[in-house]
């Protein structure tokens, strides 16, 4: 039973969410602030157990294996799941002082009516400048995460059934850019090599895509996509030098466990 609900929240991929409120913060955080980081986990968890309860006709088609069209879960202990995690992630970021709610509503908000929109990957995007901004006023980072996270997104509309090449390219030159943009804002030679590692490592899994653009290339640049958060954050934080060292234990339990 355990195994289904993290398979439900892709648990593992809730490490790439860690690194946001310090990004937003810009100083390490102490104290009752170190209840942002929780507050992050939990409402990424509650996103996903959301989607899955949004889509689960849609994945019964599609993905049978899921937890809820497989039978492991029903419906309704998703949606408890998701509504439970949201209300841990708010009040996690109360006790921290901060408001989580506009977070929350974009969460649930993508996952229940703008998904299958075309303002689904904006809403997406969102969430994450949400996430960052959960730990402060850093407007250009969180605008690079949400640009990073618009890509993503949009990409990953295509893991199913592929995307097209036009659509891969503007996604990989939204990743040139950002990475450009994160090395540019940086005075610390980590942040720069995060930087680069996040274009080489994100980019080259987006060009596969522009070459062929299968669900399998797709997925596989999703889930890069989804590990490069880790290192765009440690580019835009003078105290993100020791979140790469989350990626090895990302890409390990990725292999268990789908972040996609």
């Amino acid at each position: 039973m355990m195994k289904a609900y993290v398979d439900l929240v892709r648990a593992p991929a809730a490490l790439t969410v860690l690194g946001d409120t310090l990004v937003g913060a810009g100083k390490p955080l102490r104290g009752k602030g170190l209840l942002l980081p929780l507050a992050s986990v939990s409402l990424y968890w509650a996103g996903m157990a959301l989607n899955d309860w949004a889509d689960r006709d849609l994945d019964a088609v599609e993905r049978p294996e899921r937890p809820i069209p497989s039978g492991r879960i029903s419906p309704d202990a998703a949606l408890a799941t998701a509504a439970g995690l949201t209300a841990l992630g708010v009040g996690l970021a109360a006790a921290a002082g901060r408001n989580a709610l506009p977070l929350a509503a974009a969460v649930w908000a993508y996952d229940t009516v703008l998904k299958a929109t075309p303002a689904g990957p904006f809403a997406m995007a969102a969430c994450r400048a949400f996430d960052v901004l959960l730990g402060g006023r850093a407007v250009l980072p969180a605008g690079l995460m949400a640009a990073h996270t618009l890509g993503v997104t949009v990409l990953s509309r295509g893991e199913v059934h592929g995307t097209s090449p036009r659509t891969a390219k503007a996604v990989l030159s939204g990743t040139v850019l950002t990475a450009a943009l994160a090395g540019a804002s940086t005075r610390r030679f980590t942040g720069f090599a995060a930087a680069l590692g996040y274009a080489v490592t994100v980019g080259r899994a987006q060009w596969q895509v522009v070459r062929q653009p299968s669900g399998e290339a797709v997925r596989a640049a999703t889930k890069e996509g989804i590990h490069g958060m880790v290192l765009l954050q440690s580019a835009l934080t003078e105290h993100g030098a020791a979140l790469p060292l989350v990626l090895p234990l990302a890409r390990a339990l990725s292999r268990k466990v789908s972040p996609t």
